[in-house]
């Protein structure tokens, strides 16, 4: 058997997580989590947004029995993407500070935007907003 914290494990794992960068797992992003579950330090259920199929998928590539994602860590919802209700926001740029993959743009004191297509669904700029000008909406396109 190959070193478990090889980086071709790491790399395949890290391709099944969705790439949230939630924090949900206990890790920074989906990476960290990625290297945990291959240095055996972390189990293939702590991502709630993969849901249960994502689970089974990672316990599947580890070889380990497959378990149902750990629901005490979230909800596993549909897609989502942020939106910034436009009236409301009043420009603080704490949501763009908040954002890990950068999906939002502004300027202070400016309304800011969410690009979709970046946009993860991680709904960390949602607390971080002081006026809840940002609300989560299914992702166009998503089923």
């Amino acid at each position: 058997m190959t070193d478990p914290a090889a980086p071709d494990l790491v790399e395949r794992l890290d391709r099944l997580l969705p790439q949230t960068q939630c924090g949900q797992c206990g890790y920074t992003g989906c990476r960290p989590y990625a290297e945990a579950m291959a240095r055996r330090e972390a189990g293939p259920d702590h991502c709630p947004p993969g849901g249960d199929a994502g689970a089974r998928a990672l316990a599947r590539l580890l070889g380990v029995e497959p378990v149902p994602y750990d629901r005490s860590r979230g909800t596993h919802k549909p897609p989502l993407v942020a939106v910034v209700v436009e009236a409301d926001c009043i420009g603080c740029t704490k949501c763009i500070q908040a954002c890990p993959v950068d999906a939002i743009i502004g300027a202070t004191k400016l309304m800011h935007v969410v690009i979709d297509p970046l946009c993860t669904g991680c709904e960390l700029c949602v607390p971080a907003c002081p006026v809840d000008c940002i609300v989560m909406e299914p992702r166009p396109g998503a089923a």
